[in-house]
């Protein structure tokens, strides 16, 4: 049943898509399905109370470290501020070409959704079947999607799968939309994998080459944020999660970000805490960018406005966890809706102009200009557990800089190798 079902079209086929089955005593089996699961009219309970229920079920399996599920689960409250300053509309097309579980695609379509009373047949019809879509390359996390979606009343259970199993990085997909959402994996290698000889070994494939890409790199996030460059509508919008790295790499970072600040509108960014991830040693940021008509030889970024919402804030995901209202002074000083001229700066709002970001070297973005409290009164240091989390997070982020840089040499040493004995080989 469960491999029939994994052919099948549509959403049912991307949620059995290489479904196993783990229970092997049939009386079990038949108490799960038979005497628990069958009793319960879901139908009856309607997609509110079935839709949080599952998201409850994710939210905990992210907490699980065992699980490894955390990697795939943006924070809620960060993507409800997100979508809240986007505004997605029913006239939109979203898209989120590392959908994890779904959360940005089920927040957009609620936002989308509130006034739904006022709604026309047709748009309610574009919001049920053509309103989101998602890309995930993991075969479990695209099922988990499928089924968040399907349980908060998304599609239908014999419609076309608003997920698709695939990288989004291994082409162009040719389809265009007007609104991007994503928090690509962290990490920076890519997603592609090489299989080569009979054993099944596989190797990471870490450089993509796209001819709609301005840079060749093995950076994962900045092969993203081309991607979503490349997929955003004119006149589209674009909120992306991504982390420090991407603010200030040089080489083909500083290509990326001079084509972003010149021909998108790159027009606000938001440094999130620390504390607030599943993945440990993350420090990321939102960047907001609109895409616009060429307009060669000028500039479309005006202002980027920031906004620090890390510096003397100390975040946890037990004790204490982002919520919401960590997040209404961004969301009130963005102003969705509101011309940008209309915002003020604050304390931890400030504009910088496009000749500031420009004139500065490699045209970093990493911008800073609060001070650091615990750097300089001893008086107000964090509780030791944030300490202890913070020192947790710098080191793991330190560990992977050092195993990327292990297997760069690794693979260098192994081509040295491979070189013809007789050749002359200069060593360092």
């Amino acid at each position: 049943m469960l491999l029939e079902l994994g052919r099948r079209d549509g959403v049912i086929g991307t949620i059995f898509r290489k479904a196993q089955n783990r229970i092997q005593d049939p009386a079990k089996l038949q108490r799960l399905i038979h005497d628990l699961i069958n009793k319960e009219n879901w139908s009856a309970s309607g997609t509110d109370i079935n839709g949080d229920a599952y998201e409850s079920l994710l939210a905990k399996g992210a907490s699980d470290k065992g699980s490894g599920a955390g990697q795939y689960f943006t924070p809620r409250p960060l993507i409800q501020a997100i979508v809240d300053v986007i505004d997605p509309t029913v006239d939109d097309t979203v898209t989120d070409p590392a959908c994890g579980t779904g959360g940005f695609l089920l927040m957009a379509h609620e936002h989308a959704s509130k006034d739904a009373a006022s709604l026309t047949p047709t748009q309610k019809q574009h919001l049920r079947e053509g309103f989101i879509h998602g890309g995930e390359l993991v075969d479990s996390t695209a099922r988990l999607a499928a089924m968040n979606l399907l349980l908060h009343g998304v599609g239908s259970y014999d419609g076309p799968s608003p997920i698709d199993v695939r990288d989004s990085l291994a082409n162009d997909p040719g389809r265009r939309w007007s609104v991007v959402l994503t928090n690509p994996p962290f990490g920076r290698k890519s997603s592609v994998t090489t299989f080569y000889g009979d054993d099944g070994e596989t190797s990471e494939n870490t450089v993509i080459e796209r001819q709609d890409f301005v840079a060749t790199t093995s950076n994962k996030q900045l092969n993203f944020l081309q991607h979503i460059m490349t997929i955003l509508e004119v006149n589209g919008r674009a909120a992306v999660v991504l982390p420090d790295n991407v603010l200030f790499e040089g080489g083909a970072g500083e290509t990326i970000r001079r084509k972003l600040v010149d021909d998108y509108d790159l027009h606000t960014m938001l440094r999130l805490p620390t504390g607030i991830f599943y993945a440990q040693g993350v420090k990321a940021n939102v960047l907001f960018f609109d895409r616009k008509k060429a307009n060669p030889g000028q500039h479309w970024t005006e202002k980027l406005w920031v906004y620090d919402l890390r510096t003397n804030q100390h975040f946890t995901l037990k004790q204490n966890p982002l919520q919401r209202r960590h997040l209404d002074e961004f969301v009130q000083g963005y102003k969705p809706g509101a011309p940008r001229s209309a915002r003020t700066e604050s304390e931890r709002f400030k504009a910088f102009s496009y000749d500031e970001i420009i004139a500065r070297d490699k045209a970093n973005l990493d911008i800073t200009w609060l001070k650091d409290d615990s750097l300089t009164d001893l008086d107000s240091l964090p509780s030791p557990e944030v300490i202890a989390r913070e020192i947790v997070e710098d080191l793991t982020a330190a560990l992977a800089e050092f195993e990327a840089v292990a297997s760069a040499l690794e693979k260098q040493l192994g081509s040295i190798e491979a070189t013809d004995p007789s050749d002359p080989v200069e060593t360092h």
